[in-house]
């Protein structure tokens, strides 16, 4: 099975700016839990630092995928997102 991984890493200006605005991390949620719902994604990881988060999306295509990162309220802050085709195993 096909799955594309996301792996983003956030500016630390846009860190502070995402410490400083309570209102987006439950914004950002909102997605995640939206696409979990909808089976789009699979898996959802964030570092411990918060600066990096992979995302594993499945039934999608790359386009698809970039679209719907580019929609997340931290997509502005976002300092590198890179896209990787993966063929799942088990």
């Amino acid at each position: 099975m096909n799955r594309i991984l996301v792996f983003i890493t956030l500016s630390d200006s846009g860190i502070e700016t995402i410490k400083s605005t309570p209102e987006l991390p439950k914004k950002e949620m909102e997605f995640v839990n939206q696409w979990k719902e909808e089976n789009k994604l699979e898996s959802f990881f964030i570092s411990v630092s918060k600066k990096d988060a992979v995302l594993i999306f499945q039934n999608s295509d790359e386009l698809a995928t970039k679209e719907l990162i580019e929609t997340l309220p931290y997509f502005p802050y976002m300092e590198k997102i890179e896209y990787h085709h993966l063929n799942k195993q088990f």
